[in-house]
Formats: C-alpha cells, sequence, structure tokens
C-alpha cells in the first residue's frame, strides 16, 4: 500500500480518536464517490468529564464536604465505555508524596455506610493520586468530609453514563480568623482564559487564585492585573509553571507592589489548560470563592441577590479596545426597575469600573441585569459581592455574571431549609423550568415542581425537599420552554450570629456536544 493511503487512514483514525465519536460509514453504492450523502450533525452525550477543586483552606479551624453527582436519566450512548466517577488528590505544595504502601494512611478511608459518606484520617499527609471521593450511580450524592488543612486540590474525572451532568460541590466551613464564613464552589472544568472582576490586593483581603493542572504535561500561565486605572504591573505573574497533575496558588498581593481594591484578574493559559478559581479573605467581612464570570459579551446576568443583603459592590470590566456603557436594572419578584442613582455605568477599556449599589433591593431578593445602551454592543464581564450582616457579624458572597440554561444545570450539597434557588428571566419572554430535587446522600425520594418565570423578574423559591430525604441532596434546573434563565443557589449556615453564606451560579451543564457525523471517501485516495 502506498504512503499516501497510509496517511490518509493515520488521518481518519486520528479524527475518530479525537472526538471520540466519530463515525466512519461506507458511502452509499458499490465505490466511494464524492457524491456520498452528508450526515448531518447531531447531539449525543458526552462520554467524559472533568472536574477541579482548589485547596479548600489552610485553616486550623474548618470543615470541608465535597459531594459528588450526576442527575438521574442522564442521557449516555449505547456501549459506553464502563462508568467511573473518582476525585483524586493533585500533588501541590500541602501534597506530600508517600510511600505507596503507606498510601491509605493519608487519604480518605473508605465508605463507611452504604450511603458512600466518608470521614477524613488526618495522620500523614495526603499522598498524590489518593482516592478522595468515587460516585457509583446516577441519581444519589454521595459526599465526604475532612478536617485538614492541607487537604489537597482535586482532579476528577467521571466516565461513561456517569459523565453527562456529573457535579461537584466544595462547601468549607472556617469558624474564625481571617476569611470566617462559609466557603463554596462549584468545581469547574479546565480551560485556557478566565476573567474575576472582584480581585484585590488590597491589605485587609487575602486573594488566593489556584491553578490546577489536569494533564500528564506542563501548562504555562500568565496573571493579568486590570485596576480602575488600567493595569497593573504584575511582572511575577508571567510565564507561571503548573507541573502535571499539580496545583500551584498564587497570593495576588505578591504580584504587584501598590495594594488596589477594586480590580480584575485575567487568568491566560500560555500552553496547556487548568482549572482556575480565586478565593477572597477579608479581615473582617469573611469571603468565599469567587467562580470566573460568564464570557465577555454585551449583556450580563448576575442572579440570585438575597433580599437581605446589607451592601453591593459591582464590579465590570471591558477587555476589549472600545468602551462600555450600559443600563442597570434590578428583576425583582414583579418587574426590573431601574435603580435610582444607577441608571447607567461607563466602563473605560482596560480599566475595572467598581460601584457600590447601596439598598438598591430595598429588601427584596432579586437579580441584576446589565444591558448595553443603543448603539454600543462592547463585551464585558462582571461580578457582585453581596453583603449580609453588620458591624461584626457581616459575612460576604460573590455572584458573577452567568451564562443562561440551554438544556440544564445541577448543583449539589443543598440541605433542608438552608437553599435559595433564584431563577430569572432577563429577557422579555418567560421561561418554564422544571426543578428536580435528587434522593438524599442517605436516602429518600426525588421530588420534581414546575415554574413559570415571568419576563423581566427574579423567582426565589426554596427548591422541594425530596420525600423522606436524609443528608444533602442536589437540585437540577431543566429549560423546558420559552426564552433565556439563568439562575444561582444560596446555601445559608449561620453559626454564632453571622450569616455565613455562598452563592453559587447554575451554568448550563454541557452534557452533550455536536458531533459532525464522519464518513469514509474513498475518491482522494486519487486526488
Amino acid at each position: 500500500m502506498k504512503r499516501t493511503t497510509l496517511s490518509l487512514f493515520a488521518a481518519v483514525a486520528a479524527l475518530g480518536a479525537v472526538t471520540g465519536v466519530a463515525v466512519l460509514d461506507a458511502p452509499s453504492g458499490s465505490s466511494g464517490t464524492a457524491g456520498a450523502t452528508t450526515k448531518a450533525a447531531s447531539r449525543l452525550p458526552v462520554e467524559r468529564s472533568l472536574r477541579l477543586c482548589p485547596q479548600p483552606t489552610s485553616s486550623d479551624v474548618a470543615e470541608t464536604t465535597y459531594t459528588a453527582f450526576t442527575p438521574a436519566g442522564a442521557p449516555s450512548r449505547s456501549g459506553a465505555r464502563k462508568s467511573a466517577a473518582d476525585l483524586l488528590a493533585a500533588s501541590g505544595p500541602s501534597v506530600t508524596p508517600v510511600k505507596k504502601d503507606d498510601a491509605t494512611s493519608g487519604g480518605a478511608k473508605k465508605d463507611d455506610s452504604a450511603s458512600g459518606k466518608k470521614k477524613d484520617d488526618k495522620s500523614g499527609a495526603v499522598a498524590a493520586g489518593t482516592n478522595v471521593l468515587s460516585l457509583k450511580e446516577p441519581g444519589k450524592p454521595v459526599t465526604a468530609t475532612t478536617e485538614r488543612s492541607d487537604a489537597p486540590a482535586l482532579i476528577g474525572t467521571a466516565e461513561g453514563t456517569l459523565a453527562p451532568g456529573w457535579t461537584v460541590q466544595q462547601s468549607t466551613v472556617i469558624s474564625a480568623g481571617s476569611g470566617r464564613g462559609l466557603h463554596g464552589l462549584t468545581c469547574a472544568a479546565p480551560d485556557t482564559s478566565f476573567w474575576f472582576p472582584g480581585a484585590s490586593t488590597a491589605k485587609s483581603r487575602q486573594d488566593y487564585v489556584h491553578l490546577t493542572n489536569p494533564d500528564s504535561t506542563p501548562a504555562v500561565v500568565d496573571l493579568e492585573m486590570y485596576g480602575p486605572d488600567g493595569k497593573l504591573r504584575t511582572a511575577a505573574g508571567e510565564g507561571i509553571n503548573v507541573p502535571p497533575r499539580s496545583t500551584v496558588p498564587v497570593l495576588l498581593s505578591t504580584l504587584t507592589d501598590a495594594p488596589t481594591e477594586n480590580a480584575t484578574l485575567h487568568v491566560a493559559a500560555r500552553s496547556g489548560r487548568v482549572g482556575a478559581a480565586l478565593q477572597a479573605s477579608d479581615e473582617k467581612l469573611g469571603g468565599d470563592w469567587l467562580a470566573p464570570s460568564a464570557d465577555a459579551a454585551p449583556d450580563a446576568v448576575l442572579p440570585g441577590i438575597p433580599a437581605d443583603a446589607t451592601s453591593l459592590r459591582l464590579y465590570v470590566f471591558a477587555p476589549g479596545d472600545d468602551d462600555a456603557d450600559l443600563k442597570l436594572r434590578f428583576a425583582g419578584a414583579n418587574s426590573a426597575i431601574t435603580p435610582a442613582g444607577h441608571e447607567s455605568l461607563h466602563v473605560k477599556s482596560g480599566m475595572t469600573a467598581a460601584v457600590d449599589l447601596g439598598d438598591v433591593t430595598k429588601g427584596e431578593a432579586g437579580s441584576l441585569l446589565l444591558n448595553a445602551t443603543d448603539g454600543s454592543r462592547t463585551p464585558v464581564v462582571a461580578a457582585l459581592r453581596v453583603t449580609r450582616g453588620k458591624d461584626d457579624k457581616q459575612e460576604t458572597a460573590f455572584i458573577p455574571a452567568t451564562a443562561p440554561i440551554d438544556g440544564r444545570g445541577t448543583v449539589a450539597d443543598n440541605r433542608a431549609k438552608s437553599s435559595t434557588l433564584a431563577l430569572v428571566a432577563p429577557g422579555k419572554e418567560a421561561a418554564r423550568v422544571k426543578v428536580t430535587s435528587s434522593a438524599g446522600s442517605d436516602g429518600g425520594t426525588a421530588v420534581s415542581k414546575t415554574y413559570t418565570v415571568k419576563p423581566g423578574t427574579t423567582l426565589s423559591v426554596e427548591p422541594p425537599e425530596p420525600s423522606g430525604a436524609k443528608g444533602s441532596y442536589a437540585v437540577t434546573v431543566e429549560k423546558l420552554s420559552g426564552g433565556p434563565v439563568q439562575a444561582s443557589r444560596m446555601l445559608s449556615l449561620p453559626k454564632d450570629g453571622v450569616p455565613f453564606f455562598t452563592i453559587q451560579p447554575l451554568p448550563d451543564d454541557r452534557s452533550t456536544v455536536t458531533v459532525p457525523a464522519a464518513s469514509q471517501d474513498l475518491s482522494m485516495l486519487n486526488r
């Protein structure tokens, strides 16, 4: 056989390996002709999902709960590979390798109940590669807890029927000290670019960006920061090496000499890909994780402002070459209004705009809508810092601009009487959604309820509690019909009079992907 023929077959095989789903069909007729019918692309369930959880804390007075979940009835392919979903410890500054024979002594103990709940063993360091948590079946969450101050970052992989919609929640209660409060994060997939409006290098803040590399090759990352006057000098943020299957935390205040209270952080992978999450800890205002903003767009939706918010700070950044002019609206329970004194916002290119919105909620739960003014379509990224409580009993959380749910979104670790779901229809069309609460991690039966969100409003509800629920449960929002809908979940666990809380956005879970059809065309051999 000619070398060109071998090369062609090798290229086709490589295409199939990259997509994992390409189908090689013989063309109709007795010979491979260029006129063979072309099949249309289709949407198929993903066969593999990655989730990366950063190091939760260095505090000695903290407890972290991990919750993993895949929705029941998630789409799957016939003949899919063996199903598995595991969270493994990554290597990093707080992870000390141990001998293979001693590996189990440093990690979580094996399941101590049929529910899959685990309790950690704090003797020795956690070895890289230690299995911290495994999910065995869809429809029922599993949990693991740790009180370790050196708990590692985790690299999670789900395959087969457990991959579509797989989600992992990391929730940490820090009882005292800087950043005390509830730090919650939905562990995210790796990518090459992240924007974090709301970062800070002020003296009262300790902001760490955690970079986790899930792959077997190194990643090189650049960190860029932008303040109210433009780009900050951050020479130390260039060319950060993140070794394979490891994590690197970076204290933002070490990147620049001048403290900057209101800033935007850009994480850009020069080579490879990473997971990125920003943890903000304040001496007086508590702290939380800041998830990255949705992709830059002319309009932005920030869902789920609690009714009892005592202050709000909006951060907006225009990453392009043009300035942005935005209209601000507050979408409450009945309508969207323009807040007095904050009707519009001008955002200069390359500069972070920060605005204190004060008592914009007027005691009503809602969402913030940012819309480009007529003639201005400059894309922006945005986030809100939400403060609850007063005086020395304040706590903060962040709401990033959130992408709409096209099909389905899920958030894990919901607890009885402690979760509030916010659904907003930002356009001119109502949205109809189905909310399903899963079985509990320790038992119970799933339950669903359908809601209609009126256009320009936010519907804030407690998710339906599973029948006979024991333990935590997951909440899945499925769009049924209507216009765009965004969602977030607030988990509130008050402690000693302080309103410990965290807010997680619910973007689409991307459980399906568009797959182009591939077919064999032997006529190419004669060209």
